[in-house]
């Protein structure tokens, strides 16, 4: 009745005590993605500097998303564990980055440049958001095949996955909804949403093949950054439904989730950029 999640191995290759993780290849596929598809794709529209900071600006802007999406995670989501736990903050291979907080460390990269090179910090960002969404939805494959940030249970869902690594919160669930238990002590695992294979279709598919399309013409500054904000944050929060809180917090009001309350300010902000730029011109 229920698909049973492939059992892949997170490890690519170990050579001694130095592993190679698939969730780390799909930063590094992600990062030469950008290069190439910034060079060969967003180039031809931008000025003689981006030509000659592409670079540098996609090294600093790559190395200040993962900063920010690792200081964001901490202090948003496991605030608790990594005070009591501070050498875990450096184990990035364990996982534990956030989206939203990944966006401010962007942002405050692409901020220095503008400042440094007294360019619009819009017209920088509207030409670095079309390389995003292809690094997102690589990222959700990284989880899926990590087998990690699964949906919610869903025993009536025809398409449910079955994820050996949920049984620890699943016995918490059964305590609370004994009539899962068959199911449970059937399939060693509860049917879940596989709400990563979700994100990964909106969040990298569709948000590229939209921000891809809006920006093949040229569009006022900061259209492009509204665009995306915008349609993120409307996914994003389409597809928490599905997906499992995380259990150190749970759910707002037994309402939203957290990556929904971050991603509220994103749609307004992705609508305020994007009417002003048409605005002003």
């Amino acid at each position: 009745m229920y698909i049973f999640s492939p059992k892949f191995n997170p490890i690519i290759f170990s050579i001694g005590p130095i592993s190679a993780h698939w969730y780390g290849f799909m930063y590094f596929i992600s990062f030469c993605f950008a290069i190439w598809y910034g060079k060969n794709c967003r180039i031809k529209n931008y000025t003689q500097w981006y030509k000659k900071k592409i670079e540098i600006l996609l090294y600093s802007i790559f190395l200040g998303s993962c900063i920010g999406g690792r200081i964001g995670y901490i202090l948003l989501y496991n605030f608790t564990y990594f005070s009591q736990n501070i050498l875990h903050i450096f184990y990035t291979w364990e996982g534990g980055m956030s989206f939203h907080g990944g966006v401010i460390g962007a942002i405050i990269t692409m901020l220095y440049f503008s400042l440094k090179y007294k360019k619009n910090i819009l017209e920088i960002s509207d030409f670095i958001v079309p390389l995003v969404p292809f690094g997102l939805g690589a990222g959700r494959l990284g989880n899926f095949i990590n087998s990690e940030l699964w949906g919610r249970v869903s025993p009536h869902f025809r398409y449910s996955m079955i994820f050996p690594n949920s049984q620890y919160q699943d016995l918490e669930i059964v305590k609370r909804c004994p009539n899962l238990k068959p199911i449970l002590y059937k399939y060693g695992a509860l049917p879940r949403h596989p709400s990563q294979l979700y994100e990964f279709f909106l969040e990298g598919i569709v948000l590229f093949l939209i921000i891809h399309y809006f920006s093949k013409k040229n569009r006022p500054i900061g259209s492009i950054s509204g665009v995306f904000l915008f349609f993120y944050g409307i996914f994003r929060i389409f597809v928490e439904f599905f997906r499992e809180p995380d259990p150190q917090i749970g759910l707002f009001n037994n309402m939203m989730t957290m990556g929904q309350i971050l991603s509220i300010p994103m749609i307004i902000a992705g609508l305020i950029i994007f009417f002003q730029s048409f605005y002003k011109k």
